[in-house]
């Protein structure tokens, strides 16, 4: 077979059989210098990095090491002078020798179960047969009905979809399988636009002492991202969207939530994927009118990626949520449509913070030589429809927006719709070197126009639209929204108290596994995402514990089959809880209330007592009065709205 050998000598190619030993080849590559150093040979599969000493391979043969005909190897060694003057210096270091079955980056990375389910899959778009142009039998097959591939740009056009799955662009790009090595290096090559710091040529001091084209990014033009990593946004249920409303509806200030959920595929997009929303996390946040200000570095977040992902189908963060609503003066029950083709989709601030929490949430991927590539969180924003509703719209920001941010190249604007491009810095503790940026669009006669960046640009140019929606039948894995919610003070109060009156009315403390009486509508209430949370916090509940209630509570099966609550109700943090509860049940009446025993007393009217007695939120939701105009909460008995003014 053939191998090619390339070094600072010059490229060569030599025959050799396949069962050589490597002690053939490296002969033969010592042949092509005179002043070679055999002990500093080395030899890799890349131009740099991924060295093994040629010394350690000794009783190894070609077809062992993997390479193949027409394979091409980069080598490298040190001349005799140079390899004699560094053994004879006292101080120099020894370079350790390189594992030779070190996997590379790539190999090591465990993917997202969707990433590998469709790597396992065809991936086909099927199509039946054709009445008109197909003349086989039933069992044949031909160019009019043949399953198309995945990235087929008549079938995109057709349905209007705009951007190819991730999936369907790897199909796109990635070579077919050969015996060259080159067919399975990785497709994917991570955008970069920061300067290259040692310069590769190593001809002159590093940035922003000296630069040169070997090290300075190239031009950029921005263009719209021919793919996106994911495709749709599911919401699990309604109740998700409305129960994060509610505090917006109560006090009129915006609201930011991390989205938990998971990944799917999509079937509406060849090799699709959507991100499908279990539950929102609220973190410490402010809220004001026009905008909020979120508490960062955001502390729990380590704590509530581990709970998400012990849920029965494991969980994890897939964006994050905010609202951007403001009722019309004119009519309070309406919203501002602010956002549209004629303002903004996304302000220039929002595309930057978007940008860096991506870049912050990578993708694991085997088509990456770093391993990673892009992300798949997702920006989703609560606002204003052109009637005035509220409705979702989701977004994400392409990799050239990750890499501008990355390379402190963009910042926000006054303007929302304009992204402001940095000047050049050559401060040597805040250097910055900013590339010729251009973006093209159609002018007035319809002509292609490209124009540069500098200073500022729409936008428009670094997002990617995801569609978003609800299922047509919801399953959530999580059956409750009634617990109070996290970092919500004054408006909704997470207490222990609150916890075990409503396990005392719903008689938990004596039910039993083996028993079924009442144990569904605990099972109901249990099942909830931040309830599970809140436990976490009490120190009444182990570590373990926690992730079996999250397992249990979560199971798509818990209220069918009832029986699988019993390992919950059996450990040791359950019987604490249930202790605490009984300690703290109020006692009941003991006297006669108006010539009757307590005995008489219904078990609803004793559970209403009880409830009051430990502040419950019954009596609160008895005195709060929804606007049937604006939805407003309003916890008073006058006759009118706080906010909209209307009858109530």
């Amino acid at each position: 077979m053939l191998i090619r050998v390339r070094s600072k000598d010059g490229n060569f190619r030599f025959e050799l059989d396949p069962n050589s030993d490597i002690s053939q080849l490296l002969a033969k590559i010592l042949e092509t210098s005179s002043d070679a150093d055999p002990s500093s040979v080395t030899l890799s599969n890349q131009p740099r990095g991924n060295e093994a000493k040629a010394s350690t391979l000794k009783g190894r043969t070609l077809k062992n090491l993997g390479l193949n005909h027409g394979d091409l190897v980069f080598v490298g060694y040190q001349s005799k002078k140079s390899s004699e003057s560094t053994s004879t210096t006292p101080s120099s270091s020894t370079v350790p020798p390189p594992v030779v079955a070190a996997k590379r980056p790539w190999e090591l990375v465990k993917e997202d179960p969707v990433d590998e389910y469709w790597r396992a899959q065809l991936g086909k778009i099927p199509r039946g047969r054709d009445s008109r142009f197909c003349k086989h039998g039933l069992n044949g097959m031909c160019d009019y009905c043949m399953p198309l591939e995945p990235f087929d740009a008549a079938y995109h056009k057709e349905n209007s979809i705009k951007h190819l799955s991730y999936h369907a662009y790897l199909r796109k790009i990635t070579p077919k399988p050969t015996a060259s090595a080159a067919s399975t290096l990785p497709p994917l090559n991570p955008a970069s636009y920061k300067v290259k710091v040692p310069c590769p040529t190593a001809t002159h001091p590093p940035w922003p002492a000296g630069i040169c084209t070997a090290c300075q990014p190239s031009a950029i033009t921005l263009q719209s991202q021919p793919y996106r990593m994911v495709d749709h946004l599911e919401i699990a249920s309604m109740d998700i969207i409305d129960r994060f409303l509610q505090a917006w509806r109560k006090t009129g200030l915006q609201r930011f939530g991390w989205l938990v959920g998971r990944y799917e595929p999509y079937d509406k997009v060849p090799m699709g994927v959507k991100a499908v929303v279990e539950a929102i996390y609220e973190p410490p946040q402010q809220g004001e009118l026009d905008g909020l200000t979120l508490g960062w570095p955001w502390e729990d977040e380590t704590r509530i990626r581990e709970l998400s992902a012990s849920s029965s189908t494991p969980l994890t963060l897939v964006g994050y949520i905010f609202t951007d609503l403001d009722p019309t003066p004119e009519d309070r029950t309406k919203n501002v449509y602010k956002r549209h083709p004629q303002s903004f989709f996304l302000s220039s601030l929002e595309a930057v913070f978007a940008a860096t929490m991506q870049k912050a949430n990578p993708t694991q991927s085997r088509s990456s030589p770093t391993g990673s590539f892009a992300s798949r969180l997702v920006t989703a924003v609560l606002t204003g429809t052109e009637d005035g509703q509220v409705d979702i719209s989701a977004y994400q920001v392409s990799e050239q927006a990750v890499a501008m941010v990355e390379a402190d190249m963009i910042e926000a604007s006054v303007d929302p719709g304009i992204v402001r491009v940095k000047e050049e810095d050559r401060t040597q503790d805040s250097a910055r070197y900013v590339p010729d940026v251009f973006f093209s669009f159609k002018n007035e006669y319809g002509l292609e126009v490209k124009k540069s960046a500098k200073p500022c640009f729409p936008v428009e140019y670094l997002l990617v639209n995801v569609t978003h929606g609800f299922p047509q039948n919801p399953s959530p894995l999580f059956r409750s929204v009634e617990f109070n919610i996290e970092n919500r003070p004054g408006l909704e109060d997470q207490t222990l108290e609150r916890v075990m009156a409503h396990l005392s009315k719903l008689d938990a403390p004596s039910i039993r596994p083996g028993e079924t009486y009442k144990k569904i509508e605990l099972a109901r209430w249990l099942s909830n995402w931040h309830l599970i949370a809140f436990l976490e916090t009490t120190q009444l509940i182990s570590p373990e514990d926690v992730k079996l209630f999250m397992k249990i509570v979560s199971s798509p099966t818990l209220l069918d089959n009832i029986s699988e609550l019993d390992p919950l109700l059996s450990t040791d943090s359950w019987q604490t809880l249930m202790a605490f509860t009984r300690e703290s049940a109020p006692s009941r009446p003991s006297a006669t209330v108006g010539g009757t025993h307590d005995d008489d007393i219904p078990q609803e009217v004793l559970d209403q007592i009880a409830a009051d007695e430990v502040g419950g939120a019954g009596a609160t939701h008895e005195r709060i009065r929804i606007c049937p105009h604006c939805t407003f909460e309003n916890d008073h008995s006058r006759p009118d709205c706080d906010v909209c003014g209307l009858p109530l």
